[in-house]
């Protein structure tokens, strides 16, 4: 690790401690908290490089989002309430976070909007400071409901979505994977829906972090719709699984990082065949991007597919902090191009 820059370094040893899991704020009976969020925009991926284009991946822009408030960051996953504007999102300390993707003229990012916080509360209205409870890490919207995975206390619950505040959650969903099987912190990190008109009529999809099978892939599962089951994924090097979400064609696009000491850290984008997502199958497909510290990256948790006005499906990534000084709040963009 010597060899690494001072900034790789700093990073490695936040990523130590973060990974372990950082204890939650502690906030009594919060309510929705509207928080100051500056943003700096990202012009280029590749630091130093005016490349746009990473596989069939277009660099759109990005930010550097910091806040001044002790509960901002850990921004585990999000999703768009409306395409590529206003959004609602998890922290692993237990927080809902709302806010919206200001854009420039040229519809690049620009700027991050009405940026709200509210602490989750459990069945009884309480709000809840143990972390192992509110470890929440993947999220799903559709017709007004949340559905969030957590780890640690593995579970799948759904919220009615409540910008002005969100209550407890009122159903839990059978998540099919053996308990034993759930790794401790690396438990279901994506939580996303089939296409509407495919094989799995936009049931709910559930992909572990890294909790494997002797075969050493990974845990998922289909817990909503016609073709209920439990499947893997295959696992490829050392990434581990941090978010997901269907494309408008009906492949899944997962979001994977790598942390070493040797390397530092790295993400990769992979897409997994539609049709190979079913009960008992292995699902695999290829990667279409990865990146290393060389580029704009840092501890990727987060994503959503969404589609533009003119067509064009954009893929938006959120990195989580670990709340520390040393790691970044980062919002990246890109354009995914089909040919």
């Amino acid at each position: 690790m010597s060899g690494l820059p001072s900034r790789a370094r700093n990073l490695l040893a936040a990523l130590v401690v973060g990974l372990a899991g950082p204890v939650a704020p502690v906030r009594a009976g919060a309510p929705v908290e509207a928080v100051e969020v500056s943003a700096r925009p990202i012009a280029q991926f590749r630091i130093g490089s005016s490349e746009k284009n990473f596989g069939p991946l277009e660099f759109v822009g990005g930010l550097e989002m910091t806040s001044p408030t002790g509960d901002f960051g850990a921004l585990s996953s999000f999703r768009f309430l409306d395409p590529g504007g206003d959004f609602i999102g998890v922290a692993d300390t237990g927080f809902w976070f709302f806010g919206a993707i200001e854009r420039d003229a040229d519809g690049r990012p620009s700027g991050v909007a009405r940026f709200r916080m509210q602490q989750m509360v459990d069945g009884s209205g309480a709000t809840v400071d143990r972390k192992w409870e509110v470890d929440a890490e993947g999220l799903d919207v559709r017709d007004g409901i949340a559905t969030v995975g957590f780890e640690r206390n593995h579970r799948i619950a759904q919220y009615r979505i409540d910008p002005a505040g969100m209550g407890p959650p009122f159903k839990e969903v059978p998540f099919l994977v053996p308990a034993y099987e759930l790794r401790q912190n690396k438990g279901f990190e994506t939580v996303t829906r089939a296409h509407p008109y495919g094989q799995h009529e936009g049931g709910l999809v559930i992909v572990s972090e890294r909790s494997i099978d002797r075969q050493g892939n990974v845990f998922a599962a289909i817990i909503e719709g016609p073709n209920k089951g439990i499947f893997t994924v295959r696992r490829e090097g050392d990434f581990d699984i941090t978010d997901g979400a269907f494309l408008p064609d009906g492949d899944l696009l997962l979001l994977e990082r790598r942390f070493t000491m040797a390397d530092g850290v790295a993400m990769r984008l992979r897409r997994i065949y539609g049709e190979s997502i079913s009960k008992g199958a292995v699902a695999d497909g290829p990667v279409l991007m990865s990146a290393d510290m060389g580029y704009q990256i840092d501890n990727m948790e987060a994503m959503d597919v969404w589609q533009r006005a003119d067509g064009a499906v954009m893929v938006s990534l959120m990195s989580d902090d670990n709340h520390s000084m040393l790691q970044r709040n980062l919002y990246l963009e890109f354009r995914l191009h089909e040919d």
